[in-house]
Parts: C-alpha cells; sequence; structure tokens
C-alpha cells in the first residue's frame, strides 16, 4: 500500500489496473456528458455525435498521460485525471444554435493556445484572481448549468415528447437510484453512483422503448479516431467568449492542483506544478479542438477519490489513462452511450451540478465573509446572472459584446468579479466607523472629580 501512496512507488503495471479502472469509472460519465449535451443542442447526427464521444475518451486519456509524464513545462506531474469540461457546456450550446459547431471547434483550438501561454505566465498573473474570485466562478458555472440539466430532465431541448410522463419518469428514476447507490454503498463505491444510475435508467428506458437501436447496425469492431471531423470556423465573439471561460478554467485548475496536492500528498503544490497543470490542459485542448471535442480540464470527482484512497501512483494512474486511449479504438462504447435518453442523463446530472453550485457556496466560505468579499459576490453573480437572463439590457451595446456576454453568466460574473477585486478598496473601508476615542483631559477631569 505504501507504494501506491507514493508519487513514483514501485508498482507493477497490471497490479495498477484495477486501481487505473477505478479512476475511469469515477469520470467516465462526467467526461462524455458535456459531448453529448453540446452535441444535441447542434442536432448532429447519430453518427456525427457517437464519432465525438469516441474522440472525447481518446482526448480525455491522452490528457491524463500528459499530466502524469509532462512534455518540458507542458503537465504537473501530479496524479490528475483529465476529462471534457462542463465550464464550457453552457456557452457551446448557445454558440452551436447560432454560429454552429465549426465554430464552438475554432474556438476550442483558440482559446487552448491561450490557457497554454496563461499557463507558463502563472506566476505573474495568479496574483490578481485572490480565492473569492475563483468561488464567483465556480457558482456562476453553477447556475448556468441549471437549465441544461433540466432541459434533458424533461428530454432534451426540441424533443417532441419534451416534459411527458415517459421522459419525466426516466429521470426521475435515474435520480433516485443514483441517490440510493450514494446512500447504501460504502467507501470508494460510493464513487459510481452516477453509472449505476445511468445503467438502471438505461435498462428501464429499453423496456419502455425509449431506446433507438437501428444504429448499432452500422457499428465496427475497431475504429480509429477521426482528425478534424469538422471543420473550425473562426468567429470573434465565439473565441472571445471561449478565451475568457480559458481564464476562468485556469483559475479553477489552480484550485484543483492546490486540493489535489493536499489531500494526496499532504502538501502544496509547487509553482512549477500548478502552471505545468494549467499549460497541460491549454495544449490537450487544443489537441481536442483539433478532434471536435470541448476542452479538457483536471476531475474533481477524481480529486475525491484521492482524498478517499491516497492512491497518488503515477504508473496506476497512467493505466486509467490508457484504458480510456484503448476505450476510444471501440465504437460500441460510443454507440451505446449515445442512444441513452437525455432524460436518464438529466436524471443523474442534475444533482451534479447543484453541487457545483453548493461547491462555489463553500468556496466563498472558506474566502471569508468579509464585507469586502460579500459586496464582490453579490454584486458580480447579481449581474452576472441576473442580466443575462434579460438579455435585452444589452440591446445598445456593440453586437461582439452582445455575443460574448449576453448570455455567458459566467464569463460576464468573472469579469465583474476582476474589476471589483482590483478597483475596491480595502476591508477597513467597508467596516462601521470605530466609537470616537474620549479625550484624555476629559478623563483626567472626571478622575479629579
Amino acid at each position: 500500500m505504501e507504494a501506491l501512496s507514493s508519487l513514483d512507488g514501485p508498482v507493477s503495471f497490471w497490479r495498477g489496473i484495477p486501481f487505473g479502472l477505478q479512476h475511469v469509472m469515477a469520470m467516465f460519465v462526467a467526461n462524455l456528458a458535456p459531448i453529448f449535451l453540446v452535441t444535441s443542442a447542434a442536432h448532429l447526427n447519430a453518427q456525427q455525435s457517437a464519432l465525438i464521444i469516441q474522440n472525447g475518451l481518446l482526448v480525455a486519456g491522452l490528457g491524463t498521460c500528459l499530466q502524469l509524464y509532462p512534455l518540458w513545462r507542458i503537465g504537473s506531474r501530479l496524479p490528475m485525471v483529465t476529462g471534457i469540461s462542463f465550464t464550457y457546456v453552457a456557452a457551446a450550446t448557445a454558440i452551436v444554435s447560432h454560429k454552429g459547431y465549426g465554430a464552438v471547434v475554432g474556438a476550442v483550438i483558440i482559446g487552448g493556445f491561450l490557457e497554454l501561454l496563461l499557463g507558463l505566465t502563472a506566476r505573474f498573473w495568479r496574483r490578481f484572481v485572490p480565492p473569492v474570485v475563483s468561488a464567483i466562478v465556480v457558482t456562476s458555472i453553477g447556475f448556468s448549468l441549471l437549465s441544461v440539466g433540466a432541459s434533458s430532465f424533461g428530454g432534451g431541448n426540441g424533443a417532441k415528447d419534451f416534459g411527458s410522463w415517459q421522459n419525466l419518469t426516466l429521470a426521475l428514476v435515474s435520480l433516485v437510484a443514483c441517490l440510493a447507490f450514494q446512500l447504501l454503498m460504502k467507501g470508494t463505491a460510493k464513487q459510481l453512483s452516477v453509472l449505476f444510475g445511468l445503467v438502471v435508467g438505461y435498462l428501464l428506458a429499453i423496456v419502455m422503448g425509449k431506446v433507438d437501436f437501428s444504429d448499432f447496425s452500422h457499428l465496427q469492431v475497431v475504429s480509429l479516431p477521426h482528425v478534424m471531423p469538422f471543420a473550425p470556423t473562426f468567429d470573434a465573439g465565439s473565441i472571445i467568449s471561449f478565451a475568457l471561460l480559458y481564464v476562468v478554467s485556469s483559475v479553477e485548475v489552480l484550485g484543483d492542483t492546490a486540493a489535489l496536492s493536499k489531500v494526496g500528498l499532504g502538501r502544496l503544490p509547487t509553482e512549477r506544478e500548478t502552471a505545468g497543470a494549467i499549460a497541460g490542459d491549454g495544449f490537450i485542448s487544443t489537441i481536442s479542438g483539433a478532434f471536435g471535442c470541448l476542452p479538457l480540464t483536471s476531475f474533481a470527482q477524481n480529486i475525491g477519490l484521492v482524498a478517499m484512497t491516497k492512491v497518488v501512483n503515477r504508473k496506476v494512474i497512467l493505466s486509467g489513462g490508457l484504458i480510456l486511449v484503448l476505450a476510444s479504438f471501440v465504437p460500441a462504447i460510443a454507440g451505446v452511450f449515445n442512444s441513452l435518453p437525455q432524460a436518464v442523463l438529466g436524471g443523474c446530472t442534475i444533482m451534479m451540478f447543484g453541487n457545483i453550485v453548493l461547491s462555489g457556496f463553500q468556496m466563498i466560505a472558506e474566502a471569508g465573509f468579509t464585507q469586502r468579499n460579500i459586496t464582490i459576490a453579490a454584486l458580480s453573480l447579481t449581474v452576472g446572472i441576473g442580466f443575462t437572463q434579460v438579455s435585452g439590457i444589452f440591446v445598445q451595446f456593440p453586437a461582439l459584446f452582445q455575443s460574448v456576454f449576453a448570455s455567458n453568466c459566467i464569463a460576464l460574473s468573472f469579469v465583474v468579479a476582476v474589476l471589483l477585486n482590483a478597483l475596491l478598496p480595502g476591508e477597513e473601508r467597508f467596516l462601521a466607523s470605530a466609537a470616537p476615542k474620549p479625550d484624555v483631559a476629559d478623563m483626567d477631569d472626571a478622575s479629579d472629580k
């Protein structure tokens, strides 16, 4: 066990496979769910969606291997598992409805280069992003995903039977299965509650005739992932919107790296590890864009698994990354996930999105409920979330500004938080004035009397 809890302990590759597989199972659903949500919003056909899901497995595996064994200064050398990030889902669904999927691909590729640069220069800018700003970002991400989860719960955007009793039943049963599994199981098995809910929901969907098996007849046993399945288009508004989210993601990585080092290694991360983690996410995200996928980031599910098991050996986690790479050559995996009814996915992910909101609240509490932090958080979230729900408020702004901020509460909350943090005075200016001190002469007169 001592070797498993050491970064470079002597562990045979075959002995590490069960532990690596556990990491894969913990993140498998969360890795593919963002792709499924965005491709559904883009109304891609089953073959296109399955192809992107297949590619998503590949880039997640490659990203994990890169973080474990860096190239130059790109990668953290920490036991990080990467996957497709939920941070970009809300913005991507908005972009595909107006600009098409190619605009998302172009924004992913260009934005990845930005995050790579942010990683290589992290020591110069990280002081401008205090914990309260990171907390606001995470909170706004959670709020932005709630409508996405609710839409899936009802059957998915544009579904002819949206809100039908069949969809609501599937979603509710899947949700209850997730909760029951999490409450009844012990230890690391709790990490598989979402997977269990998906299996239960999928089986029920088969019984109800809600699963379409027609696409399975065309699947090959083994298939190579495809590079550039979609031609990228470079739309300025989409690129700026994603660029802001890449900055947000870089801030998230700061917290993820600190949490992973603390729970797994009992220390703070070095500057080199933090910078490498951000640069690694940026580099693999650009690669992900070339494969038609969304950006990647380190997965909190796996940080929780490290906290529970204390397994941090790089060889062990590497086996999980290689399993993901091998899975990308098996189209049936993507086919099964692609045939999953949206309602089942919504039932399993809606609680996950709620947890992101609560994580943001916890981070705000950890940053401290000073009056200055309360002001920054309250105003940032009010403007970011409130204004984007009434997008007509931006009607007088330039079209480029509207395309970036009008429907993107994460980007708007982040910009407002950064500006407030830079412009507002220190905490002492927010405190009530102290009571005036009594005059010494008056005190002496009183004592004489």
